[in-house]
This record gives structure tokens, sequence and C-alpha cells, in this order.
């Protein structure tokens, strides 16, 4: 029974985090795997075909044409593509991707453990997009679909918002969508200024991430979600790096006056947990687990759901500053009680079906956790 309850935690950070430092890391890709990614610019005229460029395995890709037929392999790589309007590009995700609107009917080229090559294939795709994690539990399987000659992006592991925009104007220009990518990346950009200015004075209280016992560090694409809601990152300041587990003993230095978790977590009904502020005051917000835990543009909706909650005021005028500079999308709605709610929408899109099997984060980090992850998004969802 504690065997199956430590698998199920390793699963489900691997999945909702994806990677990490300690231990974790170690199971996935090498620092060489770069997380850096500059942004690609949406004009017209440089939007062409053949493209070349470089992924973050070091590996030299070549797009020949406007690709019109793309297999996304994680839940980010597809929210990106369906946040940037090219959805009906999409032929193949992942079976964690269903919680998009019209995900179920693409192919699922899942596999046993993985993605499945033959599905893969049989999509006849023109590109096709891999996270870091999935590359790295999976590399054989990634290099016998770029082996078949089809181009294979792999992108690295996300540390930070910047780089979510940055690798939205990316997908954008590898998939012939440069326009649409600059113009998401720019809302996604400006969101976040306005969040800046709403909280300029205001104080930032320490919080703290939890989700099956592990916590986001420093260096996280999460921790940044926080920080741009208002929140001080606790296990950052306590010197975590990336996605670990996190103890008893630093739960009860840190006293987090918040805590974030997504909607498939729990908070430990433990003494330590017991004893902070966050607990005692009720100051938990839950986060829409495909918002919180996948890097794409979505995240800014999970930064306005804990903006509302800890800075209501900020939030307020957040608010109106969105609306003065014509914002496209719908802030997170208002809540009741002591305890968030996590779902969020945007103009064009629906939020996750409560009952999809879908809890699986897709990100760009480190290795088995892909794997992990499919299996911690089912454990996360149906609990």
């Amino acid at each position: 029974m504690q065997r199956s309850a430590l698998l199920i935690s390793i699963l489900l950070v691997v999945a909702a985090v994806g990677p990490t430092a300690g231990a974790v890391a170690a199971a996935g890709p090498s620092e060489s795997v770069g997380t850096a990614l500059e942004s690609h610019g949406g004009d017209a005229d440089t939007c062409t075909f053949p493209y070349e460029t470089t992924d973050a395995t070091g590996a030299e890709v070549e797009i020949p044409d406007d690709p019109d037929r793309v297999v996304t392999l994680n839940p980010s790589a597809a929210q990106t593509m369906w946040e940037i309007g090219a959805e009906d590009e999409v032929v193949g995700v992942s079976q964690y991707a269903t919680y998009l609107d019209g995900a179920s009917a693409k192919t699922n080229v899942s596999g046993a453990g993985g993605p499945s090559v033959e599905a893969v294939l049989n999509t006849t795709p023109d590109l096709v997009l891999v996270p870091n994690s999935t590359h790295g539990f999976a590399a054989e399987r990634v290099e016998q679909i770029r082996a078949q000659g089809v181009p294979v992006y792999v992108f690295g592991e996300a540390t930070s918002l910047d780089y979510v925009a940055n690798k939205t104007e990316h997908v954008g220009r590898l998939t012939g969508n440069c326009e649409a990518g600059t113009e998401r990346a720019a809302e996604m950009r400006r969101s976040l200024e306005l969040m800046r200015q709403a909280l300029a004075d205001e104080e930032r209280p320490v919080g703290l991430n939890v989700f099956y016992g592990y916590t986001s560090g420093a260096n996280t694409f999460i921790g940044d979600v926080m920080a741009a809601a208002g929140l001080q990152n606790g296990a950052a300041s306590a010197g975590v790096s990336g996605f670990q587990p996190i103890n008893d003993e630093t739960v009860v230095e840190l006293n987090p006056e918040w805590i974030v978790t997504p909607d498939g977590s729990s908070v430990p009904e433990t003494p330590a947990y017991n004893s902070t502020t966050a607990v005692q005051e009720g100051n938990v917000v839950r986060v829409n687990t495909n918002y919180l835990q996948q890097p794409a543009p979505r995240s800014v909706l999970a930064a306005e759901t804990i903006l509302q909650a800890v800075h209501p005021d900020a939030y307020e005028e957040y608010r109106q500053l969105d609306a003065t500079n014509g914002s496209t999308e719908t802030a997170a709605p208002t809540t009741e009680g002591s305890e968030t709610a996590s779902q969020t929408t945007t103009a064009a899109t629906d939020t996750a079906s409560p009952t999809s099997s879908t809890g699986t984060p897709g990100f760009g980090v480190v290795a088995a956790i892909a794997a992990l992850a499919a299996a911690a998004a089912l454990v996360s969802k149906r609990q």
C-alpha cells in the first residue's frame, strides 16, 4: 500500500511538473538539453519555408513546407496550438490533451509507456512537436520517428513565463502561424505586465506550491506563475531548485501564508501543514491543473486565479487595466469561500471537462516524468 502511494506521488509529480532536480532530474536528459528560447517575430515576410532551426537536443531541424499535419506529444504543445488558433492543423495528440475542445476527435498517439511510433507515423505528419519531458523518457521512440524523415522539434525545459511566451511564438514559427503565435505571446506578456503594475504597491506574502508531496522551487515556471500573482515562492527562498519533495520541517519553518495546489491534489492533513497560517486561515488556492502545470499560454489564467485570491484589490485593478487596454481574455471568475475555485476560461476555448482524464501537465522538463505524468494525470483527475 505504501509502495503504491509512493509510486503514485512520484508519477503525479512527474506528470504535474515534469522534472526536476535531484533524483527526479537524474532520470531525465542532461542540462545540455537547453532551456533558452529566443523570441521569434511574426513578420509575414520572414514566415517562409523551408525553415531550418536547432532544437533543444542540438539537432538540426528542417521543415521543407508550411506544415498542415502536426502531431503534439504532450498537452502543453497541444494547448499552444489551440491558443494560436491552429487546432485544425493538429492531427495527433496525447491522451491527456482531451480537455481541449475538439481534441477527442484527433488521433490518439499515446502508447504503452509513452508515444506510439506507429500511431504517430500513421498520421503522416509534416511536423512532430516534442516536449522535453517526453523526449527524456522516450528518446529512442522520438529518434525512430525522426529516422523516417519526419521533422521533429524537441523543446527545452520551461523555467519561466517568459520562456512560455517565447515558446508560443516559436510554435507559431515552426507551424507557419507566425502572426498568431506572436500575437498570443504578446497577449501573455501584456497581461503579465498589467499584473506587475497592479501589484506595484503590494506586499508579497510567502506562498508554497504543494502537489503530492512535491513543491516548485527556483527555476520553475510554476514558481514564476506564483511570483507573477504577487507571492514570494517560499520553496525557492528555502533553497529548493526545480521540482522537489518537501518535508514537514521545511513546511513548518516557512510557515506559508498561502498554499497553491492543482485542483487534483490535496493539502496533506499533517501537524506540519495544519500549523501553517495558510491552513489555519483557509488560504488555499486550488488552480486548474491544466493551466497551472502546463507551460503554455493558459498559465496566465493560473496566475489570475492566484492573484484574485491573494490580492483581491490588485486583481480588480488588473481587471480595470485589462479592460482599458482591450484584453481578449476573460479573467478568473469571482470565487466564494476561503478556497478559491479553479475553473477559469478564455474567450475561445473550453475549460477541462470534469470527467476527462487530463491531469498531465505537459511540461518541457526533464525526463522520466512524462511517462509518470500520464499516470499521474489520471490519478489526479480521478480522485
